[in-house]
């Protein structure tokens, strides 16, 4: 699944589900109900009352049973500096040490004026000139990626429990957070409330 926002200059950020665990709220129920050897109590219906009672009580640690994995492409380095700062997560980014940036394309911040965009794009294209020197005078790519900005895009694959998306989302959803990685979570929260209301319909709700 797949949905879209905003404008990069080098396309549009991309949000994808990649993976998450069969039936979640089940899983979730049978982790919970353990705890109180409830399982007579189980019902088609009974997961959505259980989990919302946990969340409710602040038990939440049956929700890290349930996991859910995202790859965000056409976001920022600045972007995902944030994001991995989360440390409950599995993360795999690419690689400056062994991709080529020699062409590498950008993300141009939301409060750029317009009157100053192209002044914003030249600065890009010098950097993308200073990156081809250095390599061109024998620098590593892992040596001559020291000239680059945060405004490279990235691609980045991320895995965290329910849990941890709870936390994640009330944070960088916040009119408070960058809003690079709010419109992201945004769109990954939106895919989870989805997927798992009764897990992520109350975030959803107070997100901002």
């Amino acid at each position: 699944m797949n949905q879209q926002i905003g404008p990069p200059a080098a396309g549009r950020l991309e949000v994808e589900l990649v993976a998450i665990t069969p039936d979640p709220e089940r899983v979730i129920e049978q982790a919970g109900r353990t705890c109180y050897l409830s399982f007579d109590r189980i019902e088609d219906d009974s997961h959505e009352g259980f989990i919302q009672r946990l969340i409710k009580m602040g038990h939440e640690s049956p929700l890290e049973h349930a996991y859910a994995t995202f790859r965000i492409r056409n976001c920022s380095r600045a972007m995902t500096h944030q994001l991995v700062r989360h440390r409950l997560m599995a993360v795999s980014q690419q690689s400056q040490r062994y991709v080529d940036e020699d062409e590498f394309a950008y993300v141009v911040p939301e409060s750029m004026p317009a009157e100053y965009a192209d002044d914003f794009h030249q600065d890009m294209r010098t950097i993308q000139q200073m990156y081809r020197k250095w390599r061109d005078r024998g620098l590593r790519k892992e040596d001559a990626r020291f000239v680059l900005p945060n405004a490279c895009t990235s691609e980045i694959v991320v895995s965290a429990n329910f849990r941890e998306w709870r936390h994640i989302f009330k944070l960088r959803t916040s009119a408070k957070a960058q809003w690079e990685i709010r419109d992201a979570c945004r769109v990954m929260l939106s895919i989870l409330a989805e997927h798992a209301p009764a897990c992520f319909a109350d975030v959803a709700l107070n997100a901002t």
